[in-house]
């Protein structure tokens, strides 16, 4: 037993600290590992050559700043994680190892009026044939990530009231998932995982404050601050589509009038343009038309992109980040909306806030939110799995439930 303090104890910290560090970085170089542990090179360097003797962990040579360096990453054999998507009208399934690396992903269709079950259980059939194609270990599963398109109560795990997904409302989709895979699942709203993704492996990366606008069927936010995500006690941080712009405006979903949602949202601005370009538009369409030089089209991205403007220019006087990013299928529609969203901001903004702000299109379109799931597992699960010789030490014995 390891007494606290203990010249051990203190070793095993710093083996989880190398190994959380890589983790959630994908890979590092040793000096960057240094940088982000406090750790001397030295001590790095030790616990590295450590680390790869045990296999936890692969080095392969790189460069750094024109000089010779050795990139850590965790071993591709590790341990693998899954991540769920549910939207609107598609469900998406990706699975990743603890490299960072996508090993597979596969979209399908899903009926908007389906149940919460009926969703859990297509989300069963896709992993248990994704798993099988890709020949990986099912005992190397180390956890889910699940993106659901509402809020989700943080104290019961419940999905909120959601117009997006009618069937859904009061489900707890951790639950229903974790006794059909029988490992650990990590819920999370779609904006939440957009802005994971995107700050692991899109247009985030780098920066430690930003927010990731999702304008599809609902308009919502994913925050991160200070590189964590913020969800607010109750789980509701980002509701960014319920800004009031116009008391006087259409009555919400929600129950107010005006809110940013319904002048942005594709049910709202789709019937704009239904009279003159068919019932059968969707915003996917109208961005192509748009793109094409439709003048309709073009009018009705850049009011919307002017709206969403006035709502991000109120998170940067409230938060001061300095990116957003922009997804959903509005994001293609590049700098015909992206342009009207920096007019507003700095007409609304603090001059100071709105100076330190760059706004960009998603790097990961419709993958953002399935890959933020893989990016929510990866943040989960415990590095001390890891150093006790496989992912597969700490699952239950109800893995066999994707056979």
């Amino acid at each position: 037993m390891e007494t606290p303090g203990s010249q051990s104890s203190l070793h095993r910290a710093n083996l989880e600290r190398v190994v959380r560090a890589v983790r959630l970085a994908g890979s590092l170089t040793q000096a960057e590992i240094a940088r982000t542990t406090g750790l001397s090179a030295a001590t790095v360097s030790n616990i590295v050559r450590e680390l790869k003797d045990g296999g936890t962990v692969e080095v392969t040579p790189t460069s750094a700043g024109g000089r010779r360096a050795r990139s850590v990453s965790l071993s591709g054999d590790a341990g693998i994680v899954i991540g769920i998507d549910f939207g609107h009208a598609h469900l998406r399934v990706a699975i990743g190892n603890l490299a960072h690396q996508v090993l597979a992903e596969e979209s399908e269709p899903l009926d908007v009026d389906a149940s919460a079950a009926q969703g859990f259980d297509r989300a069963e059939e896709l992993v248990a044939r994704l798993i099988a194609a890709t020949g990986v270990d099912r005992t190397k599963v180390a956890g889910v990530g699940l993106g659901v398109p509402g809020p989700i109560d943080v104290e019961s795990g419940t999905l909120g009231s959601t117009a997006i997904l009618p069937g859904w409302s009061g489900a707890k989709p951790a639950e229903e998932l974790y006794d059909r895979l029988g490992v650990p699942v990590h819920v999370d709203n779609d904006a939440n995982l957009g802005a994971l993704g995107e700050l692991v492996w899109g247009s985030g990366r780098g920066v430690r404050d930003l927010a990731y606008i999702k304008v599809a069927s609902g308009v919502g936010a994913g925050l991160v601050i200070n590189g964590m995500i913020y969800r607010g006690p109750g789980g509701t941080a980002g509701e960014i589509g319920h800004i009031t712009l116009d008391e006087a405006g259409p009555v919400c979903r929600c129950g107010n009038r005006g809110c940013l949602e319904t002048f942005t949202a594709a049910r709202y601005v789709l019937p704009l343009l239904q009279p003159s370009h068919g019932k059968d538009l969707t915003m996917e369409g109208v961005v192509r038309l748009a793109r094409d030089g439709d003048p309709g089209c073009r009018r009705v991205i850049a009011d919307v992109g002017r709206h969403i403007g006035s709502g991000v220019a109120n998170l940067c006087n409230l938060l001061n980040p300095s990116r957003v990013v922009l997804g959903g299928d509005l994001a293609e529609a590049g700098e015909l909306v992206l342009g009207p969203i920096r007019e507003s901001v700095s007409r609304y903004a603090i001059p100071s806030a709105a100076r330190q702000l760059s706004v960009l299109p998603g790097a990961l379109g419709g993958r953002a939110e399935v890959l933020g799931a893989l990016a929510l597992a990866l943040s989960e699960m415990g590095d001390s799995t890891l150093l006790d010789g496989s992912a597969a030490a700490a699952l239950p014995a109800a893995t066999p439930a994707f056979t």
